[in-house]
């Protein structure tokens, strides 16, 4: 795997906005998660056991509130709101 990253490119395929100063930021980080990331693929994992299902570890809501209760108390108090819906702005640009 080659060290040098077009991270003007890879920035582009994901249709994101960053500055000269993160292209140069990112251009010494991401090699080094990529290598970090060969050596996780490498690592030799015929010694673990395949776990069968997958458990929820999450603990049981033992007070749950009825549904829609404070909708409209939270969307009263939000900055701004579309219909029944609190208004963001938007995070991620996106570039066509």
């Amino acid at each position: 795997m080659s060290d040098k990253v077009d991270i003007v490119a890879l920035a582009k395929l994901a249709r994101l906005d960053v500055s000269d100063a993160e292209v140069a930021k990112l251009e010494k980080e991401i090699p080094e998660i990529l290598k970090f990331v060969e050596a996780i693929q490498k690592a030799d994992i015929s010694d673990v056991s395949e776990t069968k299902s997958l458990r929820n570890v999450m603990r049981a809501d033992e007070n749950p509130i009825e549904s829609g209760k404070y909708t409209k108390k939270l969307l009263d108090a939000a900055p701004a709101r579309e219909g029944d819906r609190v208004a963001v702005k938007q995070v991620i640009s996106r570039k066509k």
